[in-house]
């Protein structure tokens, strides 16, 4: 059962459920309303309580971070998945290609990771896309199971404390070989999913190191420090060294890879309830490996 659990103190005595549920545990308003809304969300001693409720020491506050969750309304789709990771709160995935996270409006009858894990974990099950990855781009991700554990995830996302990194095989060695591409990127106009480098756009960073060369390729390691669609890919082809296979920002070449040579190898964070640090790494595709011969 995904649950949070405190007694409360003698120095917590007399301060409201609210208090301590955003003090505590740093749940957000619309958590808080999700699951004041039902019978097991928030509990004293067990029985339910009203959020302006004062607390005494020795009292048992509980929250049910599964009640107030909507199924997600994707059809399952039976799939083979790479588990990593998975506790009550949150599943690792290490992500094949090509495979969309969600279904498309563009091409809604997809099987999508989605779709698969609807199949693994039952009919029942809420699911949170924390760091998606695009349809082309194999490796790690993470997806939380109730909103709790995808709020704080996400503020770690955005704030620092979620690190990513990639290995992506581009077009010519990049020279430095070490570096920050910091270029904003905007919508590309009369394109659903297209990107495109514009001062008028959001801030966008990324920073490389070349690992390795063979011939016309090379092997970076990849951090970005902003999360914007395609931001890898983009400012790889910005700088003059487009991604391996990439068809929207380089050339598509189905010979040499089928897809844009990207793969999400590492994450690193903290657990959203337990604070526990979790590390994962993923070894390179097949696809990739060919590339350079790993």
């Amino acid at each position: 059962m995904a649950q949070l659990v405190l007694t409360v103190t003698e120095e917590q005595a007399g301060r409201t459920v609210l208090s301590l549920l955003r003090s505590q545990w740093g749940l957000s308003t619309g958590c808080i309303n999700r699951l004041k809304r039902t019978e097991s969300g928030i509990t004293r001693n067990s029985i339910r309580v009203f959020t302006n409720a004062a607390l005494q020491a020795g009292d048992i506050l509980a929250v049910d971070l599964q009640a107030g969750e909507s199924p997600t309304q994707v059809p399952p789709v039976p799939m083979s998945l790479d588990i990593v990771f998975e506790d009550e709160h949150l599943l690792v995935i290490n992500k094949s290609a090509p495979l969309a996270v969600i279904p498309s409006s563009l091409v809604p009858t997809e099987p999508t990771l989605a779709g698969g894990l609807m199949h693994y974990l039952g009919p029942a099950a809420s699911l949170h896309p924390v760091n998606r990855l695009d349809r082309g781009t194999t490796g790690l991700m993470v997806v939380a199971k109730h909103g709790y554990a995808h709020d704080q995830l996400r503020r770690q996302l955005h704030g620092g404390g979620f690190s990513r990194r990639y290995v992506a095989v581009c077009l010519g060695a990049p020279n430095p070989p070490a570096g920050t591409i910091d270029l904003p990127i905007a919508r590309a106009e009369g394109s659903a999913i297209q990107r495109k480098i514009d001062s008028s756009g959001q801030e966008a960073r990324t920073d490389y190191r070349l690992l390795r060369t063979r011939g016309p390729l090379a092997l970076l390691l990849v951090t970005p420090q902003t999360g914007r669609t395609h931001q890898i890919r983009l400012h790889m082809a910005a700088v003059g060294h487009p991604l391996a296979g990439d068809w929207l920002y380089g050339t598509e070449d189905k010979v040499l890879i089928a897809r844009p040579a990207l793969h999400s190898v590492q994450l690193s964070f903290s657990h959203p309830v337990t604070g526990a640090c979790l590390s994962f790494t993923a070894p390179l595709p097949g696809d990739m490996k060919l590339l350079l011969e790993l």
